[in-house]
């Protein structure tokens, strides 16, 4: 069961993803990818254990930190796996909070089809798949979560975060598809562009509540190392 309470709203017309505003909100959102990972083979890890961050991983988080240090954050909630909760701690040091692991933060499920496989070798084990992820990543009927049910999941952990902690600032720690399904569906964007602008390692984006939907105040990144997954259509990336 999900740490926080999962909330759901209805309309008239189901909108792509649920709204963005709700009537109890945070005051800002500061959403992190996690750092770098020790991946020399460049295996589609999803949500397998021992996949740890490596030393730039490490540098990255810590710098994320003192990004973030002074930003007024009382909520640190972070996906379980390695990954993420390595970063977090970097986070929960420097700020003083306690690292919240929350199932709704993370990888996609996506990724548990690719498990364990090279990025080099997705296009053999899997034809076509990559080129789908590519040019329609909203509309893939061979991945076991979709999308939308991706961001739907992301937004809820911050609908409930708003709900019981209205006016609070939160950090969540989570991973480059998830953060960027929960950035556009917060911005009330659809998934059209979905592959532009994504988070790279240790990456903070910060979202305020505007009305309906959710402005991007701040894009901040700190040095980073090879990309992975390459971009897509890069046969080199992750």
């Amino acid at each position: 069961m999900s740490t926080w309470a999962m909330h759901s709203a209805k309309a008239s017309t189901e909108p792509r993803y649920p709204p963005p505003y709700t009537r109890s909100v945070l005051a800002r959102l500061h959403l992190v990818r996690h750092g770098e990972v020790d991946n020399p083979r460049g295996i589609v890890y999803s949500d397998l254990p021992g996949f740890h961050l490596s030393a730039l991983g490490r540098t990255q988080a810590a710098a994320a930190a003192h990004h973030l240090s002074g930003c007024g954050a009382s909520l640190l909630v972070t996906s379980p796996l390695d990954r993420a909760r390595e970063t977090a701690s970097y986070l929960a040091r420097r700020l003083g909070l306690d690292a919240v692991p929350e199932p709704g933060l993370t990888e996609w499920g996506l990724s548990l089809r690719w498990s364990g496989i090279p990025w080099t070798a997705l296009d053999d084990r899997f034809p076509g798949e990559l080129e789908a992820y590519a040019a329609a990543p909203a509309d893939m009927p061979f991945s076991p979560e979709s999308l939308a049910a991706v961001a739907v999941r992301m937004k809820n952990v911050v609908d409930a975060l708003g709900t019981a902690h209205p006016g609070a600032v939160a950090i969540l720690v989570s991973h480059q598809d998830p953060v960027q399904a929960l950035r556009l569906a917060l911005r009330d964007e659809g998934f059209e562009d979905f592959h532009d602008d994504k988070p790279g390692h240790a990456a903070v984006i910060t979202l305020e509540p505007q009305g309906r939907a959710w402005l991007e105040t701040e894009y901040w990144a700190p040095p980073s190392g090879a990309a992975f997954p390459p971009p897509v259509g890069d046969s080199d990336t992750d």
